[in-house]
């Protein structure tokens, strides 16, 4: 090989070496970022199963709440401080344990620790339903919808398992399969989907439904009780009833083994209403 030629390779050889360590930092730079929160806690099986579920789909940062937030809707933290503290829950993930509520997580993760927005927002996956009216109460939920609002495309799933020990395979499985869905297609970026599994073995869900929230509530019944010290006290309970027949819903859905998907949306005006007020109300 003449000189000429030695040092042609040798450019060639060069420069394909930092072709491939762009190409790569490319790659790594281009990895959406994906925002994961819950409602049940940062030591809860559901988050740690979705974490694993979409852990190499991007990069994925962790805010969730110290403790238990169930039940907590849209709350937020006010005349309290929160704290926000690095853990080492998830392995080589980076992840923070917050002392407020979930969409207080969500604010956090976006000003304080992410100091942008992410890609999309994964919430859950929750120990037990929010289908139906159960949207209404849930942190899980909630915390999506706060990132809808900050103009973030956002999932929340939640497991029809209360249990401790409940299985997360076909959770984790069909999880995976609605991230990567929105992912490699464009959403509106205040797409909010509440996705729901039924509590079933993996090779009975029969697959996905696109449904409609179902007209279902709790007819509650609040306990009452005395303390030792005999003051009184309230227990809430209650008989969840299904008023909604039909066959688009998400309640009928679960009950029939397909994954419930339902998009939502924090936009609460009743449009259909709002145009009738506004033909037959003269002021």
């Amino acid at each position: 090989m003449d000189l000429l030629s030695f040092v042609q390779c040798g450019i060639f050889s060069t420069f394909a070496v930092r072709s491939t360590i762009n190409m790569a930092k490319a790659k790594k730079k281009a990895q959406p970022v994906i925002l994961i929160t819950n409602d049940d806690g940062i030591t809860a099986p559901g988050i740690r199963n979705l974490v694993a579920a979409v852990k190499d789909l991007g990069k994925i940062v962790v805010v969730a709440p110290d403790k238990p937030q169930s039940g907590m809707g849209h709350a937020i933290t006010i005349g309290h401080p929160l704290r926000l503290h690095s853990v080492d829950t998830f392995q080589d993930i980076e992840a923070y344990q917050c002392t407020g509520t979930p969409v207080d997580c969500v604010k956090l993760a976006v000003d304080k620790v992410l100091h942008r927005k992410p890609d999309i927002c994964l919430s859950g996956i929750n120990h037990g339903a929010n289908h139906s009216i159960n949207v209404i109460y849930s942190g899980t939920m909630s915390a999506a919808v706060e990132a809808a609002i900050e103009s973030i495309p956002s999932i929340g799933f939640s497991l029809l398992d209360y249990s401790i020990d409940a299985d997360f395979t076909a959770a984790r499985r069909y999880a995976r399969l609605l991230v990567e869905k929105m992912l490699k297609n464009s959403f509106d970026k205040h797409t909010i989907l509440n996705v729901n599994f039924p509590a079933v073995d993996d090779k009975l869900i029969k697959g996905i439904k696109i449904c409609r929230q179902a007209y279902a509530k709790y007819e509650e019944d609040f306990i009452e009780r005395n303390d030792p010290h005999g003051r009184k006290y309230f227990w809430l309970t209650g008989e969840f009833v299904n008023f909604d027949k039909g066959r688009d819903t998400d309640v009928w859905a679960l009950k029939n083994n397909y994954v419930s998907v339902v998009p939502v949306q924090f936009d609460l005006t009743n449009y259909v209403l709002k145009a009738k007020l506004e033909k037959n109300w003269k002021f």
